[in-house]
């Protein structure tokens, strides 16, 4: 539905026969219709006028509009209204009027190509005349009208945004910038818009929304009321007609009216001009005509003047804009300019407060609540003033805080609402808003327009001030008029809300604590500028008005006059508050008050109370109180429950009565009992003169001497006096009470005394009395003598009171007195020891402290000397001295005497002080022997015999200095001998018992033969103050054996062998006859017993004959063979005193010669034409090998040489005299076959051989293996392969080849010769031989030359050239030849000439046999974004090959069609060679030109107009501002170079029909000229009275006539209606707004049919889309061998899915193999984890042996940077390895894609064994593929994995011949390293287990995977069969709604609708609807490739219509 946009009174009018004409719009003869024909850009811009018959339908019309504009009738247009209604059978009469304006257009929705100008009338309506009185605007109160009269520009935005969905935005924009123009004000909003007749009627002044139903066009219906909404605010405020013309002719002088309905593509814009209006007057013209131009959107080319040029920057803005309105208002008064300036935020403020409510929404601007969008918060009215040179201003209404209802409602406490009744049905909605009384002022908020009173400056007795009139003079109600504010009109007050006489329920001054307002729906009379209530007031005020109260949103009705006092008094008791409450302390209860009133009560510090702040502390005054209290406040009291500071009226405060020594009373009284006229001063002298009253001081006396002095020192014990005491006030007074009379005998004053002990535990009293005066005897305390303990003491007197002993009065310290004092001990009377230090031992001085106590225990000091006296039994005892002091010890007491043992002996020691009391006491002691004085030795004798080799022991006992036995620690003994070499120390340790015995080893002295004389010194060599003792010992020889000895027998001699001989001897012999003899040290030969014999053993052989050993007989000894092998023999004997031994090496000496052996030194090769590098030595050997010095010189000439090929010119033999051999040097062989070469040495009867390897010499040549003839060039097709590989062989200078290996080849050629594969390194193989392989050449036609270039030892070998001789390549495809009539121009929609294409090859030949669907053609149309061919370029194929086509090759491509739109376009073939490579011919360039001329045509296709042959010339226009332009077929523009004219003609529908219109000037036919391609028809217009039959179609033809042009075009036909009968009209617009109304619920039922239908489809669709897809993953299943069975399905799936998922969850939990070593916890996502966890390896023979090969790798930290790599190396202090992969050099890193290396160039070069593959791609990474590709890249690079040792070594084998080998492993756990070393344990990984989990783990099993794709099918084909089974439930229920009971009435009623429609058409005389609406009934078919699917809809919506 469309509706206005802005305007007075709404705009939302509808058509029907302009206002002016009343309703006479049909009256007699033709109706005039002006058509602009907009189909083309360049048709004619004027109109064209045609005249329709009286009794034309749409089908004549039609017509006459073809023959006018000389269109074909064939051709397909629309004709449409200005508000692009189109003109259909149905709607013809309705539409076309007399005067209306068409367009013509090729579609509804077409853009208007060019504006166009609409005649429009406005008289005004007749109400002007009646309601004339209350037009303008006038000032009230001072207030400036200017913002009401925008505020009437803003209701019209809010009525035209009503039914926005969104944010309704209003802009007023003030242009105030003079650079862009006049001053200018634009009110836009983007509401629904308004049609050209919508924007009619809105200039039709006082057309207001009530009167307008009769002339609404069709697709309207009358004014509805709004339903209720809270407050009324329903939008409906935009309602006379009036108010938008009266306010923009108060702003300004002139009014541009721009706006644009939501489903139209034109803006339709109108100019209201007081000039203009004047100028019309002047000239005598029509005044209330003029033109609606309509337009495109953003054009503003009509837009000429200076002063508008903002306009420009306005009209942009439309493309944005769906739909909007906007009145610019031109020509604004100077003094509104000012205002709008200068007073910019109090006017905006006035708005604010106007449209209050329709911005916050009901209950206004609450500061609290929040501000969502939503139906009353989704308006944004936006103000914003441009001036030159400033910024702009911009303000929002909704941001405005300060506006009066905003200020109502946040300064109100509470509210009251009410409801009133009014006869009729008017209701008022009220709100009473209470403004407490705060901060000692009223809260009730100012208003300018009422500025604030004077204030009371009268005290008054209360507490606080009191303003009379918080509201003053100011009415309490302000009136609101559906929704928005009536600003002169207010509601002073209604009776039961006026002060009562008699004091009510609250104060009177609460009544004035008041605001209010009304809000009424629209049954109340406004004025036209809504500027005042025309009844209101009346209306309430009448008594039966009926009051209601709301409550929680319902009405009650009950007394209004009670319920308002009632609450207003609890406003005030709850919300008046003045005094305020600081300094919040807690809430108590009070149980001195009575029960109910005990709490709770709040607890406060201070008030502020009239200015004054009141605090805890301050001394303060009462009044009106019995007696006056004076004292300090301690806290107030506020009852009730408050937290926080608080305002109330009243309050009690709690006072303590000063001076508080002399009261001690606190005091309650209520706060308003406070003096708050006393100064403090006044207050604090009263308190200090009753001060001066009380105990001040105490007078202390001592009558009977032993005075205590302050600070005194007193021994314990000594006493102190007695003591007389006066208690005294501050004038000296004795006293003994208190003064005052009220205290009675409580406030009697006695005397504390008491003496305090201070000590570390805290104060103790030791001494409390009390004494009381006696009246005639002082205050009196007796002698103590008691005070015995040690240390600090106070003396305290207390002045107490009577009975309850306290020592404060009221808060303040009695009199008091302290004499502190201390107590010290007294002299010494009796002793004891203090802690000794034992141990106490014999001789050693000790000291023994003493502590002295005086009579009371206290601890003392020895004063004078004192001489100890010690006895005990059995020790003589004496002492140095005795120390005085605090530490007083005897010192250097030795005692003396015998203690039995080590242990000591336990002694009473008697002391005695003479002198002291208690002079004796005995101290018990243990003494112990003392320090080592002497050693005791036994044996005692001197001199001590002993044999030598045996060992001696002494008896040694240490002494004290009394002969006790001691012990000491370290108290170690030794006993050194003397006189003798090597004698050994003997050491005992006594440090335990004091005595032990002295021995060690054996005493050996050497080679003694006889007796030897030793001294032996015994001493303690840690007491060197104990004296050695020395004894003599004498030495016997040993009788035990001590020398062995062996000699060799030689016939009867015996040969001494000596210890460490040589012995030589006949190698291989061996020595026989060999004894042996023993001696004792004396020289004393030993008889060999068997005991004797078997402590004999020698080393060269391991069976001795005892029998032999015991006569002397040693075995024979074997002689080695070599005479590098020497022999060592020893003999050993072994007891317990001696260890012998003699030995003997024996030395081989050669035997006779007998063999010649020759040795080759250096290496046994020897290079063609080169001598062998090394020599040959020759030697004479005997029968072990051993050489014998048998060669002289002159042994030369008896050696002899031969050999088979020897040179012996070289040879050169030499006799070496330090080996005694023969070298031969120089041997060289004569050059021939290589092979091995046997030499022969002789010498006399001797001879041998050595064996030599002949190899071939240097390389010198290198050669083609397997090559043709090199004379002649070889012939190759450029980009093909050479026939043979190219082998090259390295070859001596003899031709032999030469086996050199890692020798550099490289290929010499131009660089126009490309070889593939290039840039490769060659090196020759260990035979000399390198395979270049087979290369492809890539050269010019022509020959070309390379050669192969070998570098040995730096010396560049050359080699042969070869010859190339290069063929061009007849297959491979360069370029495109494409061949076509250049000289054809190219016609719109026709067919382009034959383009013929070749392929052309490198031969330039043609290439044949290729398939035609590789060659395509692409045509695009030429942009600026390049040449290159878009995305959507159109590609055509080549067509079918004809006979009598070229030869085979050639590709046509006819028949193609040339784009229909004109232009430029770019056509490029293309030949696709592969799929990724496309050959591309040149583009061609095109220009597409227009078609022959076929038809006249509108540039923008005028609406059907609609005439009569009134007077009214607008009722007459047939066309305005039509442009008609020639086309060709294809509506390309062309004949701009046709020169004619356009005849207008008007006919019937039928052609014998002669009572046809006729145009003005009553012609029937008129012509205009055609110029430059276009004519331009600015007016056509019927004549007046003109014939024509009423409610006919006629046409307007216009015909071209261009002499140019030899065919004859389609004439363009406008038809138009005519009409002549004023009554019959006024008849049928009865009976027209019924046929709406059928028309209109027909459509709806038909939507409501065809919503449901097109549910029924979609559903339909999504059945079968649900079973394509269950079908779909049925047949996936089915892949995966699962069959699901048609019956039981969803049973059958749950049981599968269970089963798989069980198999799944087994397979998970099935152990499998895992690395345990511990992962590094990822700190950061710089960590990936160690190496063992990134990689998994299915097969467990492959991961035991790559995790043993990376075993030193497998704990290392992978990190992405060295950052993270650092930061872990510190954590760990550098015992984790790391590798952070920023470091690493990529480029070296493997191809993880390369073939393994027995692939070569594709080709497997050999059958490898043992299924090699790389060892990384058997890795699987979980995580961070590409991260763990380098990691292990790096680690494994090339590394391969075989079977066993046995495939690797022939793998290696193979490998090696053709390139390098890397490291293999085996899955037996081998390895080969790459340098071919293989064997032990290094390179054998242990078995699984002692990896200890360093191993990778193993990935998931593959069929969990393949379970788990099944599982994810089995599920989604769950989800689908229930989906199916869903949608098909859905389908059944939609089919059986549709067969309900309800939908077949629907039907029914459809049917009756239609019938009685037709009834109706028939006696309107109009063609039937039902042909044109069959539209509706059967909706056009969609094709679609796939299952129709409907557009989207509304389903709720279909739902709730169909229930």
């Amino acid at each position: 539905m469309a509706a206005a946009g802005g305007g007075g009174g709404g705009g939302g009018g509808g058509g029907g026969p302009s206002a002016g004409t009343g309703e006479d719009g049909g009256g007699d003869g033709c109706r005039t219709v002006y058509l602009f024909d907009r189909r083309e850009k360049e048709s004619e811009l004027g109109d064209r006028v045609l005249q329709v018959e009286e009794r034309s339908d749409y089908t004549r019309f039609r017509a006459s509009v073809c023959q006018t504009l000389g269109i074909s009738p064939e051709e397909k247009f629309v004709i449409t209204t200005t508000s692009r209604k189109e003109i259909t059978c149905d709607n013809f009469d309705d539409t076309v009027k007399d005067g209306v304006t068409l367009y013509l257009l090729q579609s509804v929705n077409q853009l208007l190509l060019t504006a166009t100008k609409e005649r429009i009338d406005f008289l005004p309506h007749y109400d002007t005349l009646v309601k004339s009185g209350m037009y303008e605007y006038y000032a009230s109160e001072g207030q400036n009208p200017l913002p009401f009269a925008l505020a009437e520009l803003i209701d019209n935005s809010l009525s035209a945004t009503s039914r926005n969905t969104g944010i309704r935005r209003i802009q007023i924009k003030l242009l105030f910038d003079e650079t862009q123009g006049k001053p200018a004000v634009a009110v836009i909003d983007n509401g629904r818009g308004m049609t050209s007749k919508q924007l009619n009627n809105w200039a039709v002044y006082r057309l207001s929304k009530f009167t307008r139903q009769g002339d609404f066009e069709s697709d309207h219906s009358g004014y509805v009321r709004p339903v209720p909404v809270p407050r009324s605010l329903n939008s409906d405020i935009s309602y006379f007609g009036v108010g938008g013309k009266q306010a923009v002719f108060f702003v300004g002088q002139s009014a541009r009216m721009i706006s644009k309905p939501a489903d139209s593509q034109d803006v339709h814009e109108l100019v209201l001009s007081k000039e203009d209006f004047e100028k019309k007057e002047k000239n005598k013209e029509a005044i209330y005509s003029g033109y609606i131009r309509n337009r495109k959107a953003s054009d503003s080319v009509h837009i000429t003047n200076d002063d508008e040029r903002f306009l420009h920057h306005l009209i942009v803005e439309e493309k944005e804009k769906d739909s909007f309105t906007a009145v610019v208002i031109t020509g604004v008064q100077p003094e509104h300019i000012q205002y709008l300036k200068n007073y910019f935020l109090l006017w905006t403020r006035q708005l604010a407060h106007i449209y209050h409510y329709y911005i916050h929404g009901p209950k206004g601007n609450e500061k609290h609540t929040s501000k969502e969008v939503g139906p009353f918060n989704n308006i944004d009215i936006e103000i914003s003033m441009f001036e030159k040179g400033k910024a702009p201003k911009i303000v929002n209404l909704r941001e405005i805080e300060d506006d009066m209802q905003t200020l109502y409602i946040n300064t109100a406490a509470d509210s009251f609402e009410f409801k009133a009744h009014v006869e009729g049905d008017g209701v008022v909605e009220g709100i009473i808003r209470y403004h407490p009384f705060l901060y000692d002022r009223e809260t009730y908020p100012d208003d300018p327009c009422f500025p604030s009173k004077l204030k009371d400056e009268d005290d008054d007795d209360d507490c606080f001030i009191l303003e009379k009139a918080a509201r003053g003079k100011r009415p309490i109600f302000e009136c609101f008029w559906n929704g928005r504010l009536i600003p002169y009109t207010s509601v002073e007050d209604f009776d039961w809300c006026t002060p009562p006489k008699k004091r009510g329920l609250a104060p009177i001054e609460c009544y004035n604590r008041i605001s209010g307002a009304l809000f009424t729906n629209d049954k109340f009379q406004v004025s036209t500028n809504k500027l005042t209530f025309m009844d209101l007031e009346l209306k309430l005020k009448d008594k039966n008005t009926l009051f209601t109260r709301i409550l929680n949103g319902q009405e009650q009705r009950m007394k209004i006059d009670r319920e308002f006092a009632l609450w207003l008094k609890d406003c005030h008791e709850k919300y008046d508050k003045q005094i305020k409450f600081t300094s919040f302390k807690g809430v108590i209860t009070r149980p001195d008050l009575p029960s109910k009133k005990q709490g709770p009560w709040a607890t406060y510090s201070a008030i502020e109370w009239d200015g004054k702040i009141y605090k805890a502390g301050q001394l303060v005054k009462t009044i009106k109180t019995l007696p006056l209290f004076y004292g300090s406040i301690v806290k107030f009291f506020l009852y009730g429950d408050h937290d926080g500071e608080v305002y109330a009226t009243g309050g009690e405060v709690q006072i303590a009565m000063e001076p508080q020594a002399l009261y001690d009373e606190v005091k309650t009284v209520p706060i308003a009992k406070l003096d708050r006229t006393v100064a403090e001063k006044a207050v604090k002298k009263y308190v200090e003169d009753e001060m001066a009253r009380l105990p001040d001081r105490l007078s202390v006396t001592w009558p009977e001497g032993d005075e205590l002095l302050p600070n005194e020192i007193r021994p314990a014990g000594t006493p102190i006096g007695a003591l007389r005491i006066e208690i005294l006030n501050k004038k000296g007074e004795a006293m003994q009470k208190l003064p005052g009379t009220s205290h009675g005998g409580s406030k009697k004053l006695l005397v504390e005394l008491k003496v305090i002990l201070h000590s570390s535990n805290g104060n103790k009293e030791i001494i409390s009395h009390i004494s009381q005066h006696g009246g005639k005897w002082p205050y009196w305390f007796k002698k103590m003598e008691n005070i015995q303990k040690l240390g600090n003491y106070t003396l305290k007197l207390q002045v107490v009171l009577n009975e309850s002993n306290a020592d404060t009065y009221a808060g303040r310290p009695l009199p008091s007195k302290a004499i502190k004092f201390s107590v010290k001990e007294g002299k010494p009377e009796k002793f004891s020891f203090g802690l000794m230090d034992p141990p106490f031992r014999v001789g050693v001085p000790f000291n023994i402290p003493l502590e002295f106590q005086d009579e009371f225990g206290h601890t003392s000091q020895l004063g004078n000397d004192i001489q100890p006296v010690f006895e005990a039994s059995g020790l003589s005892l004496h002492y140095e001295e005795i120390t005085k002091g605090p530490n007083c010890v005897i010192r250097g007491v030795t005692a003396k005497g015998l203690v039995n043992s080590c242990q000591g002996k336990n002694f009473n020691l008697k002391v005695i002080l003479p002198g002291l009391k208690e002079d004796t006491q005995i101290l018990k002691i243990r003494l112990l022997p003392g320090p080592p004085h002497r050693l005791k030795v036994k044996p005692d004798s001197e001199i001590l015999v002993i044999e030598n080799g045996t060992a001696f022991p002494f008896q040694v006992e240490v002494l004290d200095e009394s002969d006790n036995i001691t012990t000491q620690p370290k108290l170690i003994v030794h006993c050194k001998f003397l006189g003798a070499p090597n004698l050994p120390v003997y050491v005992v340790d006594c440090s335990s018992s004091g005595t032990s015995i002295l021995t060690g080893s054996a005493i050996q002295v050497q080679n003694i033969k006889k007796d030897q004389t030793l001294k032996a010194k015994i001493e303690i060599p840690s007491c060197k103050d104990v004296a050695p003792v020395e004894k003599t010992i004498k030495l016997l020889p040993s009788s035990h054996v001590a020398r062995l000895q062996i000699f060799s027998v030689e016939g009867q001699k015996a040969i001494q062998i000596k210890h460490q001989d040589e012995v030589n001897w006949i190698a291989g012999d061996t020595m026989h006859n060999l004894i042996f003899q023993m001696y004792d040290e004396g020289e004393r030969e030993i008889h060999i017993t068997s005991t004797l014999a078997d402590k004999i053993k020698v080393n060269w052989t391991p069976e001795i004959n005892k029998e032999h050993l015991l006569q002397g007989l040693l075995p024979d000894v074997q002689v080695p063979t070599s005479v590098k092998d020497m022999r060592y023999c020893q003999v050993s004997f072994q007891d317990d005193h001696v260890s012998l031994e003699s030995a003997f090496t024996v030395r081989p000496l050669p035997d006779e010669p007998k063999h010649l052996k020759c040795e080759l030194k250096g290496g046994k090769t020897v290079q063609m034409g080169q001598e062998l590098q090394g020599e040959i030595v020759v030697i004479v050997t005997d029968q072990y090998g051993n050489q014998i010095q048998a060669f002289s010189p002159s042994s030369l000439s008896a050696l002899g040489i031969a050999g088979i090929g020897l040179d012996s010119s070289h040879l050169k033999t030499t006799f070496q005299e330090n080996t005694q051999s023969i070298s031969v040097k120089g041997i060289k062989f004569i050059p021939g076959p290589p092979g091995n070469k046997d030499l022969c040495f002789t010498w006399r009867e001797f001879s041998d051989f050595i064996r030599v390897q002949l190899i071939s010499g240097p390389p010198a040549k290198v050669l083609l293996i397997d090559w043709p003839e090199l004379k002649e060039s070889i012939p190759v097709i450029n980009g093909r392969e050479l026939q043979n590989p190219l082998i090259v062989q390295l070859c001596d200078q003899w031709d032999n080849p030469a086996p050199v290996s890692q020798v550099k080849i490289s290929l010499i050629k131009a660089n126009n010769l490309k070889l593939t594969p290039s840039n490769q390194q060659h090196k020759t193989d260990e035979r000399g031989r390198a395979n270049l392989g087979v290369f492809s050449v890539y050269a010019p036609r022509g020959e070309h030359m390379m050669h192969v270039r070998a570098i040995y030892n730096k010396n560049i070998i050359e080699g042969p050239i070869i010859k190339l001789m290069i063929l061009p390549d007849p297959e491979k495809p360069i370029r495109l030849n494409v061949k076509y009539d250049k000289d054809a121009s190219f016609l719109a929609g026709g067919i382009f000439t034959d383009f013929m294409i070749t392929v052309i090859s490198e031969d330039d030949s043609i290439i044949k046999n290729i398939n035609p669907a590789r060659i395509s053609m692409k045509m695009w149309q030429l942009s600026n974004s390049g040449n290159r061919p878009p995305a959507n370029a159109e590609t055509f194929s080549c067509n079918k090959i004809k006979d009598n086509d070229k030869e085979d090759g050639c590709f046509y491509f006819r028949d193609k069609a040339i784009p229909n739109k004109v232009g430029t376009y770019c056509i490029q073939f293309g030949f696709m060679m592969d799929k990724a490579n496309i050959l591309n011919s040149e583009q061609i360039i095109v220009d597409v030109l227009p078609n022959q001329p076929v038809k006249l045509v509108p540039k923008i296709q005028p609406a059907t107009p609609a005439v009569s042959n009134v007077r009214s010339v607008a009722s007459r226009t047939l066309v305005r501002d039509l442009h008609l332009t020639i086309t060709d077929d294809y509506n390309n523009h062309t004949g701009i170079d046709l020169v004619g004219t356009v005849v207008a003609t008007i006919k019937g529908s039928n052609e014998e029909d002669t009572d046809t219109p006729l145009f003005i000037g009553k012609v029937r036919t008129l012509e205009f000229p055609f110029v430059k391609g276009s004519a331009e028809i600015t007016n056509l217009v019927l004549a007046e009275n003109s014939p024509g039959r009423d409610s006919t179609e006629y046409f307007i033809v216009f015909e071209p006539q261009l002499p140019a042009l030899s065919r004859t075009l389609e004439s363009y036909i406008l038809p138009f209606m005519f009409y002549n009968d004023v009554k019959k009209q006024q008849q049928m617009a009865a009976l027209t707004k019924e046929k709406d109304q059928l028309s209109k619920n027909i459509i709806m039922y038909r939507s409501l049919f065809e919503a449901s239908n097109q549910l029924l489809d979609e559903m339909k669709c999504r059945v079968e889309e649900a079973k394509l897809k269950e079908a779909q993953l049925q047949n996936e299943l089915k892949t995966h061998n699962i069959d699901i069975p048609t019956t039981q399905q969803m049973p059958h799936i749950e049981a599968l899915l269970k089963r798989k998922l069980s198999e799944q969850e087994e397979l998970r939990k099935k152990p499998r193999r895992s690395c345990t070593l511990p992962n590094y916890t990822k700190g950061s996502g710089d960590v990936l984890g160690k190496i063992a966890h990134l990689a998994q390896i299915e097969d467990d023979r492959a991961a035991m042996v790559i995790s043993w090969h990376l075993a030193s790798d497998m704990d290392c930290v992978v990190t992405l940077t060295t950052d993270a790599a650092r930061r872990i190396y510190d954590e760990t202090q550098g015992r984790q390895q790391v590798l952070p992969l920023d470091s690493i050099y990529k480029k070296t890193l493997p191809d993880w894609k390369r073939p393994l290396p027995h692939y070569r160039n594709g080709k497997l070069y050999f059958k490898p064994i043992g299924d090699p593959v790389f060892a990384r791609d058997l890795l699987t990474f979980p995580d961070n593929v590409e991260h763990c590709e380098t990691v292990f890249g790096m680690l494994l690079g090339d590394t391969i994995i075989l079977d066993n040792l046995d495939a690797a070594n022939h793998y290696r084998k193979e490998v090696v011949k053709i390139t390098h080998c890397p490291t293999l492993l085996t899955r037996d756990g081998d390895r080969i390293r790459s340098n071919g070393k293989f064997g032990g344990l290094q390179n054998k990984a242990p078995p699984m287990d002692k990896l200890r989990g360093m191993v990778f783990g193993a990935p998931i099993p593959k069929q969990c995977l393949v379970l788990g794709e099944q599982i994810d099918l089995l599920q989604q084909y769950r989800t689908a069969v229930n989906k199916s089974n869903s949608v098909i439930e859905d389908l059944n229920r939609q089919l059986e709604y549709l067969h309900t009971p309800d939908m077949k009435k629907k039907k029914q009623e459809l049917d009756e609708q239609e019938k009685n429609l037709k009834l109706i058409e028939q006696k309107l005389g109009m063609t039937p609807t039902r042909k044109c609406n069959d539209s509706l009934r059967h909706p056009a078919k969609v094709e679609m490739t796939d299952c129709p699917i409907p557009p989207k809809r509304m389903r709720r919506e279909a739902s709730r219509q169909n229930r």
